[in-house]
């Protein structure tokens, strides 16, 4: 089945948005390790995007993997998720987009924790967060 796109002005998601939230989803900057407000975030729930509240991250999936960014070992749906080559700052790295609203989160890197042995690194002004009830 088809993702539905969220397509909105850049002018739109500029007033939707906290100015880093924007920053890091629109024009995928990233945040400062150890500062973003889920990095050492241990509450049971789930994460969504920022920009368009797709579910996209659970809390039983997150680890503390050093890096200072929220990590996670799998995507709630990989149908959520969206990959593509970043090959910005002299590096070649998987980019991690939000598949509803093409929002940047971060990126996924394979030296991650069994099951999966995968490590999505995703900023948190890319989330919000939503505790389990």
């Amino acid at each position: 089945m088809e993702t539905k796109k969220l397509i909105r002005s850049d002018a739109d998601w500029r007033e939707q948005l906290e100015p880093l939230s924007y920053e890091v989803t629109r024009q995928a900057a990233t945040e400062r390790a150890f500062t973003g407000r889920y990095w050492d975030h241990h509450e049971a729930g789930v994460y969504h995007c920022v920009c368009c509240a797709t579910p996209l991250f659970a809390s039983d999936t997150k680890f503390d993997s050093g890096c200072g960014w929220p990590s996670y070992f799998e995507a709630i749906d990989p149908a959520n998720v969206a990959e593509r080559v970043d090959r910005s700052h002299g590096m070649i790295r998987t980019e991690i987009l939000c598949k509803v609203c093409d929002a940047h989160l971060g990126h996924v890197f394979p030296d991650g924790p069994p099951p999966t042995g995968l490590r999505y690194c995703i900023n948190s002004a890319a989330l919000t967060f939503t505790p389990n009830p």
